[in-house]
């Protein structure tokens, strides 16, 4: 085992303290990464404050890790020692199953190791779960870790290795592109990457958020339309419209009422996961052969896609960079909504 320096929270209304942890030994297939920023997700939130359950403490966040390889194992073919690298929501998987073969390690059946809080051995890594990136370094086996292509800065590339690649998966399986028309739902985090991302696919974008405050920021990032679901008139007014919806937001929203702006065969997608189940009236599906469907993350390999596009458009996360010291003050205003658009810790600071 080696030692790193990390930031954890050992109970759900703890603040975050700096502490050493162990990493495993590097392993023939382990690389070694020096983290250098660490995104702030709202599913690091919900972990620490244990509002899922089954959180472990003392509890690392962290899955939006971007750094330099600082060491490789023997038989490492993919990476080498000082490549720009990622590592996203997983660490592993069974590699075995057909979700796993068909490249879909988030769909693994017997279940996926993720990145943090994730179920291990010890000998693994102590304590028998998995601590995150809020660290200065990680060790992970060579096929979960990614290339972050010249293009992207590392800082502005953490946030994609989970909100980018969330969206950038439902847009590329309901095929958005040139003739579609494509609606986000929400402007905040994942939002705003989903805007840039199917603008660049070639969609006709329009945002759908409670007020028009961000309008000005939606139109810079790619949307071609912008309305506030505040006002009741925009149900009314885009009735049957959409090919693709996709919801980026975890309040409990009238998914009926946004069901009915799909046209003929289209589909709207949950991403965030709100607290009470959804209510759709059947006629609204049966109607005009509507779908509702959820997705979440992507594998490797498209996660290495949706890197490879983004350097290419030149897209990365809106961030506010800060030091370690301030990650409560992060949690507090990400659940305030006052963030635009992601927290990213500079891991120099840790």
């Amino acid at each position: 085992m080696s030692t790193a320096a990390a930031y954890a929270v050992s109970a759900p209304d703890g603040r975050f303290e700096k502490l050493a942890i162990e990493r495993r030994e590097l392993g023939p297939h382990d690389v070694l990464i020096d983290v250098k920023y660490a995104g702030i997700c709202h599913s690091d939130i919900h972990t620490a404050r244990d509002e899922w359950g089954g959180t472990r403490y003392p509890c690392v966040p962290g899955h939006e890790i971007a750094g330099l390889v600082a060491a490789v194992g023997s038989a490492v073919t993919k990476h080498q020692v000082g490549d720009r690298v990622g590592v996203g929501c997983m660490v592993d998987s069974c590699g075995e199953c057909e979700a796993c073969l068909a490249g879909e390690e988030q769909y693994c059946v017997p279940g996926n190791t993720m990145t943090y809080n994730g179920k291990v051995s010890p000998q693994t890594q102590a304590g028998g779960y998995t601590l995150g990136g809020y660290s200065t370094q990680v060790v992970v086996t060579e096929g979960f870790v990614l290339s972050i292509p010249e293009g992207i800065g590392l800082d502005e590339a953490a946030p994609l290795l989970c909100a980018g690649v969330t969206l950038f998966s439902p847009l590329r399986h309901w095929n958005a592109g040139p003739g579609k028309r494509v609606a986000i739902i929400g402007m905040g985090g994942l939002g705003h990457v989903g805007v840039k991302i199917a603008a660049a696919m070639g969609a006709e974008v329009t945002v759908l958020s409670h007020s028009l405050s961000k309008q000005e920021d939606g139109k810079r990032f790619g949307a071609h339309h912008y309305y506030a679901t505040g006002d009741r008139q925009t149900f009314r007014g885009l009735r049957s419209r959409f090919d693709l919806i996709i919801n980026t937001v975890s309040a409990d929203l009238p998914i009926d009422d946004y069901m009915k702006l799909l046209a003929l065969d289209g589909t709207l997608v949950i991403l965030g996961l709100p607290e009470n189940p959804l209510s759709v009236k059947p006629f609204t599906l049966a109607g005009y052969r509507r779908s509702l469907s959820g997705s979440m993350i992507g594998g490797i390999a498209q996660t290495q896609e949706m890197l490879n596009f983004c350097a290419e458009h030149g897209i990365g996360a809106e961030i506010e960079l800060i030091s370690a010291d301030r990650i409560d003050e992060a949690y507090d205003r990400v659940v305030a909504s006052d963030v635009r658009y992601r927290f990213v810790i500079d891991a120099a600071t840790i």
